[in-house]
């Protein structure tokens, strides 16, 4: 008896200082770094795989601007998805982007999509959807040769994606 009685005071003491918490260092700032602009080609449904719904997402090309960089989407990489009962989609994206100064950036974007399933079918077929009605947010790994870009491997990033008919567009935020 004397255990559960100090296991429950423990928890209760742990409890009560946990919610009063406060975090031990200032929240992260986000920077903009620019958008990606990926030209995709139509879907390559699988069928039932990994959980869900499997298919790839041929990305054909594109460009990204922004104040931190800019260039182009190079053609040959792809989007994996599953997408799951409840609204959820996991995303891995592997592609490669070609900055204005001809240096190549290796991208591996890891996120979710979640909405509704009538909102996800329409995304899924290509149809035009506000992207208020989904959240769409990956964690977008750049490898880069050292350089004057080597800031992005040494960095991380957030983004927002808004999947458009034919195109995803992809706003790139660094962590500061």
């Amino acid at each position: 008896m004397k255990l559960l009685t100090r296991s429950i005071a423990l928890a209760a003491a742990f409890s009560a200082s946990t919610v009063d918490a406060e975090p031990s260092a200032p929240k992260p700032e986000l920077e903009y770094a620019f958008t990606v602009k990926v030209d995709v080609a139509p879907p390559v449904e699988m069928g039932p795989a990994d959980g869900g719904r499997k298919r790839f997402i041929a990305i054909t090309g594109g460009t990204f601007t922004g104040p931190a960089l800019s260039g182009t989407v190079l053609p040959g990489g792809g989007d994996w998805q599953v997408i799951e009962d409840g609204g959820l989609t996991r995303l891995e994206a592997r592609y490669f982007l070609k900055a204005a100064d001809g240096t190549v950036i290796e991208v591996t974007n890891i996120g979710v999509r979640v909405a509704t399933a009538e909102v996800t079918e329409k995304l899924a077929k290509g149809e035009a959807v506000d992207p208020s009605a989904y959240y769409f947010r990956t964690t977008p790994i750049f490898n880069v040769t050292a350089g004057k870009l080597d800031w992005m491997r040494r960095s991380t990033f957030v983004a927002r994606g808004i999947r458009k008919p034919g195109e995803v567009l992809v706003d790139v935020y660094r962590v500061k």
